[in-house]
């Protein structure tokens, strides 16, 4: 059965991930180092999880279940490449779905990003949400979940340590 993994701290998109969710009755799973405020709807299909605070244990605890037949919504790179590695669909807040083709880049421009601002250049940040990011969003995850759902649905595994 598909099942929706949300990296929620800092995901500003939950809502819509539940509205899609719901209308496909699809497990939800909010992963998050706190509850941080963050609302869930009462319905029995969203389960909170709060993992202790550390650098990647939200994203660990994604990359351990997560398989073949889900999804991830999160802006983080090296999580969505491992989600990747297990042949599940990883896709922005934004509504980017990350691809074999297109996770190796995203990572080497994180990485050098990293350098940059580690030798105390500026990078700047992400764009703001707009109401069409959002709307992008409902469309690429609404594909993806539909994608998954199917049978033996054609996903191209990026290898163990392939980037």
């Amino acid at each position: 059965m598909t099942e929706l993994y949300i990296d929620a701290d800092a995901c500003p998109v939950r809502d819509e991930a539940f509205r899609v969710a719901f209308r496909l009755n699809l497990p939800v799973h909010v992963v998050s180092n706190g509850a941080r405020g963050i609302l869930l709807p009462d319905n029995p299909l969203v389960h909170r999880v709060i993992v202790s605070d550390g650098a990647d244990v939200a994203d660990d605890w994604i990359a351990e279940r997560i398989t073949a037949a889900d999804v991830c919504v999160t802006q983080d790179i090296p999580l969505a490449a491992r989600c990747l590695e297990k042949g599940a669909r990883a896709l922005t807040s934004k509504g980017h779905l990350w691809t074999a083709a297109n996770i190796g880049g995203a990572l080497a421009g994180r990485a050098v990003a990293e350098h940059l601002r580690s030798t105390g250049g500026r990078t700047g940040g992400p764009a703001g949400m707009t109401q069409a990011d959002r709307s992008n969003f409902l469309s690429a995850l609404d594909t993806a979940l539909r994608a998954a759902m199917r049978p033996a649905a054609p996903v191209m595994r990026v290898p163990p340590g392939g980037f």
